[in-house]
């Protein structure tokens, strides 16, 4: 199941860096290409704000 970030993102874009397969994009709020997202959990547990979590 692919990770989805919240309304809580600040979009900081720590979560973009740590991405292994590059599934996030930018925007008022980031996103996550679920079609991308190898479920790692990276970006969860770099997020500041902890505003991203399983979908």
């Amino acid at each position: 199941m692919a990770h989805v970030i919240t309304d809580a993102c600040v979009a900081c874009g720590t979560c973009m860096s740590v991405c292994p397969v590059d599934a996030i994009s930018e925007g008022d709020i980031y996103h996550i290409d679920p079609d991308k997202c190898i479920d790692c959990g990276s970006c969860a547990a770099s997020c500041p704000s902890d505003a991203i979590t399983e979908g």
